[in-house]
């Protein structure tokens, strides 16, 4: 197996997820009810949060110089979409949630390759899918500095996806690719699974 065949086998073996991911139902969820332009935007900041935190953590404890200064480029785009999403959002927002169970399983990954696999592949996949949504949402609306602004976060998050997609290719053997897509499988299967919990 190679980046471009796990891409495959993901989007292939989790397309229900996926699929979940960009549907209504997500919208309904992170709303808690009928789809709120503020409840959305406030979701996504903590989205946003949560995965700046999980590479923030993998930054400090990553030994490797080169998969740390990968991890610190994901920290700092993370910050920049929690920033610009914030500033959206009214001064009085609720601050950002705890981890969420998709990036609580994340931050106990240790192995670095699954760090790659599922922070990089599998998060980024599900990014892909919701952000495809909110920009259809605001779109729909008339909000379009809105739905530009996730425009911009979508291609912001394929150029991450593309980098962690380089570097399995370039760090994975032969006995690492099962796991990876264990790993991002069930990153996926996290994250669409948390839309029929209660919020």
């Amino acid at each position: 197996m190679d980046a471009d065949a796990l891409r495959t086998a993901l989007e292939t073996d989790y397309a229900d997820e996926l699929d979940r991911l960009g549907s209504p139902a997500l919208l309904q969820a992170l709303s808690g009810g009928d789809p709120d332009p503020t409840a959305l935007l406030a979701a996504a900041a903590d989205s946003e949060h949560a995965a700046r935190e999980t590479f923030r953590q993998w930054v400090a404890d990553t030994a490797d110089p080169t998969l740390r200064e990968t991890f610190n480029a994901v920290v700092e785009q993370e910050d920049e979409h929690f920033r610009r999403v914030r500033a959206h959002l009214p001064d009085d927002a609720t601050p950002p949630e705890g981890a969420g169970p998709m990036h609580a399983y994340l931050r106990g990954r240790t192995d670095p390759i699954q760090r790659v696999a599922g922070g990089m592949v599998g998060r980024t996949l599900v990014s892909l899918r919701t952000h495809a949504r909110l920009i259809d949402f605001f779109d729909e609306r008339g909000a379009a500095d809105r739905a530009d602004l996730f425009r911009d976060l979508r291609a912001e998050t394929e150029a991450c996806l593309e980098d962690g997609l380089e570097a399995l290719d370039a760090r994975a053997d032969s006995d690492d690719w099962d796991a990876a897509e264990a790993v991002a499988g069930y990153t996926i299967t996290l994250a669409a699974d948390d839309l029929n919990d209660p919020r």
